[in-house]
């Protein structure tokens, strides 16, 4: 396996991670939709991804971001939008 294949590996256990906190978490909320950013504080999943000579305001959710995004493509999560706010939940709980 070479060093491509190993980074993509530990970001497909990182997205298995976040889908078993979605799942550990539906219980708790209404038609198992668990917000967005209970995801990302709870796992403290945001970071400032800017050199630090730069400029951001704050840590972002971009790592949640793209691992929610490959969960989605395989199939394995739900995505829900309502008004400013996302929700998650797991497929075929």
């Amino acid at each position: 396996m070479d060093r491509k294949e190993r980074i993509h590996q530990k970001i497909r256990e990182i997205g298995d991670e976040v889908l078993g906190f979605i799942r550990e978490r539906e219980p708790f909320h209404q038609n198992r939709w668990v917000p967005a950013v209970e995801i990302k504080d709870s796992l403290e999943l945001n970071f400032v991804a800017v050199p630090v000579a730069n400029k951001q305001y704050g840590p972002k959710g971009w790592l949640f971001a793209i691992i929610a995004r490959q969960l989605e493509d395989k199939g394995l999560v739900e995505f829900r939008k309502s008004g400013n706010n996302s929700f998650y939940r797991s497929k075929n709980a």
